[in-house]
């Protein structure tokens, strides 16, 4: 009787054991590749060693938020312009305040980075708002016949979508009340 080669599962590659060097040389290749902050880079070496361990001669683990702020000393990581660099990002794609600092939280961005990039974000707020509508086709942006009626519902879901984005509930119910246009000023949504 042979043997159906399909049924073979190849062994798994077991990795090495992190040492010191190992790790440090992880933590490089992995600011090298990605944009990165101090927290994502500590929860990526944490999750490395969870998975691959620590060689018992190699002394004690070293603490992974200790190598990444000794990595941001050094320049590699910079918190705060990949602050910018994401708000500004998300806020081109129509998402509101609330969504980016969900981002941030997520992302390990302490306060006082986040503090530094509020008022640009709170200054693009408005131009953010008009092109998740514009992108959604909501409000004015929309059907004239489907939106202009008494049709409440898709009104509901209008401004819950602009919410769920992250606009305030203000500016949103502005814009959805907005008459067609094919231009806005944002002043008049201040």
């Amino acid at each position: 009787m042979t043997k159906d080669r399909r049924r073979e599962k190849p062994e798994k590659r077991v990795p090495k054991p992190l040492d010191a060097a190992s790790l440090e040389r992880l933590a490089l290749h992995y600011v090298e590749r990605f944009a990165t902050t101090r927290g994502r880079l500590s929860d990526y070496l944490r999750r490395k060693l969870r998975e691959r361990g620590w060689a018992d001669g190699a002394g004690a683990a070293p603490d992974p938020d200790a190598l990444a702020q000794r990595l941001a000393d050094l320049g590699y990581i910079d918190d705060r312009g990949f602050a910018e660099a994401r708000a500004a990002s998300m806020q081109r794609r129509g998402l509101g305040a609330r969504r980016v600092a969900g981002a941030f939280r997520a992302d390990g961005i302490e306060d006082s980075d986040a503090d530094a990039v509020a008022p640009a974000i709170a200054d693009r707020g408005v131009d953010a708002a008009l092109a998740y509508a514009r992108r959604k086709r909501l409000g004015p942006y929309g059907d004239p016949d489907r939106v202009q009626g008494d049709d409440r519902a898709v009104r509901q879901k209008q401004l819950a979508a602009m919410i769920r984005a992250g606009h305030s509930f203000e500016l949103a119910r502005k814009i959805l009340a907005a008459p067609a246009a094919d231009d806005f000023d944002p002043a008049d949504f201040a």
